[in-house]
């Protein structure tokens, strides 16, 4: 038996989470056999603990997209009893049972080893928005950001994907604008490297005009909507925007197609999910080198299985800072 934060449906179609006790043989089909030490909270979590989005398919549920343990039994040839492996992505915490358990069995093909240097922790303090941040800031360097490139901006800095690529940014030698509908969280972005606070109300609102003054270099955006087609057409010539997220919108308020045809601006969509073993393995090692551990501490929120039903309704209300890092042990 383990425990695990179960998500099920009543006979009313309410949905009901808490910790249960769980057989290891309900456990679904997978090859490996995972020890879970530590998960996370990212804002899809926070839609499976509260039944909304769509994205849980069958009933009884253990959420949770990211988890970090120890290998208990396998069957896949690339991993032994003992070692210690990451998962994110692959519909894991939606279609399949995820990390908010003790115990999960998965495909040997969604695991990835733990970086050297990182601690399972620490992996989990990273999980998919420390991933994404740093997929998103690949792939601006692979269309040319570089270092002196500056300033770069980052919006819903405040949050999981934006606190990483903050301070990875920082670490890489960039000037990063951080911007934030939090005045209260300045200080906490400038700790993690960021030279400027921008409120969101200063992009909040679409513009009617073609273009507007170039300011920024490059941009990692996890809100998208309205935000999104104003910062597009602030970029500079042949720069960078690469979306992770939608927390303000899947549609581009007021965006043109001027600066993509005016000023060759490239917008870059970034997949976590599915994303290939190959480069998640280098962007997991991307991760260890170039994300300050001292810097990554200071976004991390310890939680228990039983805080997760709270935590989840607060990050869907924009209320979570930083990096929830859940103890499933504690």
């Amino acid at each position: 038996m383990f425990r695990a934060m179960l998500v099920e449906k009543d006979a009313d179609g309410a949905i009901l989470a808490g910790v249960r006790e769980i057989s290891e043989d309900r456990l679904p089909e997978g090859d490996v056999v995972v020890a879970v030490e530590y998960s996370t909270l990212n804002y899809k979590d926070g839609l499976c603990l509260g039944g909304q989005g769509g994205l849980v398919r069958t009933y009884p549920h253990v959420p949770g997209i990211d988890f970090a343990g120890t290998v208990e039994k396998s069957e896949d040839i690339r991993f032994a009893p003992g070692d210690k492996v990451v998962l994110t992505g692959w519909r894991v915490g939606e279609v399949h049972w995820g990390g908010y358990a003790q115990k999960a069995r998965v495909k040997g093909d969604w695991l990835v080893p733990l970086p050297e240097g990182l601690t399972t922790r620490q992996a989990m303090a990273v999980g998919t928005a420390g991933l994404t941040a740093m997929l998103a800031i690949m792939a601006l360097e692979e269309h040319g950001l570089a270092p002196g490139d500056d300033p770069v901006l980052v919006t819903g800095a405040a949050g999981g994907v934006g606190s990483v690529a903050t301070a990875i940014l920082s670490r890489l030698g960039h000037r990063v604008a951080a911007v934030t509908g939090r005045p209260e969280t300045a200080k906490y972005l400038n700790d993690l490297g960021a030279t400027q606070i921008v409120p969101r109300a200063e992009l909040a609102d679409p513009s009617k005009k073609m273009l507007e003054s170039e300011i920024w270099a490059g941009c990692v955006d996890s809100v998208a909507g309205a935000m999104l087609g104003r910062v597009l057409k602030q970029m500079k010539y042949a720069s960078s925007v690469a979306t992770v997220g939608l927390a303000g919108g899947a549609m581009l308020e007021g965006a043109l197609i001027t600066p993509f045809i005016l000023r060759g601006v490239n917008l870059l969509g970034i997949d976590s999910v599915m994303c290939p073993y190959e480069t998640r393995h280098r962007a997991w090692s991307r991760v260890a080198r170039d994300l300050p551990m001292e810097k990554l501490d200071k976004m991390i929120q310890g939680a228990t299985l039983a805080d997760l039903p709270a935590l989840g309704a607060d990050i869907l209300k924009g209320r979570v800072k930083g990096r929830v890092v859940v103890d499933v042990n504690a």
